[in-house]
């Protein structure tokens, strides 16, 4: 697979102008970091951390303070670059409301296509599209304030599809939602990674969530400390904790277990492989009984 999203040397900062004198604050340092088309990524790391700041490198919302970033191959240093990257990497962020514009569903999708100029006929055969993908047709001629959480960021997350990106930046986008509205949101965002083809950079603190994707980034205080796939990942469950992050509770269970004593794989991230390798050691231990009876 081909590097869709790349960063070299990412360094960024924010400014704080309000002081007397400016104060500035070292945010990423160093990042180097590529990521493949049709890939789906989860970054973790703790509050302040620097992973907003690196997805919104990504979207060209944050230009290189030094550095260099590219988007399908356009930097995104380059202003005659914006629409382009915009369009090919779409941003979705944790509150929903904030990226809902208009007073109907349909026309709240159609917006960023009306002001891209895209024909009617295409916008009307886009935004159905979209909302189908998103499960989200049926309510196409509702309000959007009287829909549930989950209902509203999937209307977000068609308003970016319908622009027909290549990859999708998730920053937290179920933060503020009940589990129905979460599990909603990331069926939705599986589909569109695997059957679909978009690539999926998703931001979140829930490590649930972070164990579904193909790999797992995890930033602290502005650096890269670890990237690989997320069974490796978070069977360094001490390393994970002295960063302030948790892991899976299936994988802390096994965790548990292993120290404890008990022959059980630390690379455990779900609950069913959880109750398959329990119910072994169970049964195990019933053989044993057994065998010592006789």
């Amino acid at each position: 697979m081909n590097t869709f999203l790349h960063a070299e040397n990412l360094n960024f900062s924010y400014i704080n102008e309000m002081e007397e004198p400016p104060v500035k604050t070292e945010v990423l340092k160093g990042i180097d970091l590529d990521i493949r088309k049709g890939e789906f990524v989860a970054v973790l790391g703790h509050n302040g951390s620097g992973k907003s700041t690196l997805a919104k490198c990504f979207n060209a919302i944050n230009l290189p303070e030094s550095g260099r970033v590219t988007v399908d191959g356009l930097d995104t240093a380059d202003e005659n670059n914006l629409l382009d990257i915009r369009q090919r990497a779409g941003m979705v962020f944790q509150n929903p409301d904030n990226q809902i514009v208009a007073t109907i569903v349909e026309e709240d999708v159609a917006f960023a296509l009306e002001n891209m100029g895209v024909e009617p006929k295409e916008i009307r055969r886009r935004v159905d599209e979209a909302l189908k993908t998103v499960g989200m047709y049926e309510y196409r001629l509702h309000a959007p304030h009287k829909l549930s959480g989950g209902q509203k960021q999937r209307v977000a997350i068609a308003g970016i599809l319908a622009m027909r990106p290549e990859c999708i930046l998730l920053d937290e986008p179920t933060a503020m939602l009940d589990p129905h509205g979460r599990d909603e949101v990331m069926r939705t965002i599986k589909r569109l990674n695997r059957e679909n083809g978009v690539t999926i950079v998703l931001i979140t603190h829930y490590m649930d969530e972070a164990a579904q994707a193909d790999r797992v980034v995890v930033v602290d205080d502005g650096e890269i400390v670890m990237d690989n796939a997320p069974r490796k990942v978070f069977s360094q469950v001490e390393t994970m904790k002295n960063l302030g992050l948790d892991v899976p509770q299936v994988t802390e269970l096994a965790y548990a277990l292993k120290k404890a004593g008990y022959d059980i794989s630390p690379e455990i991230i779900t609950e069913e492989e959880c109750a398959r390798a329990v119910a072994d050691l169970l049964g195990s231990r019933n053989d044993c009984g057994k065998a010592e009876d006789r």
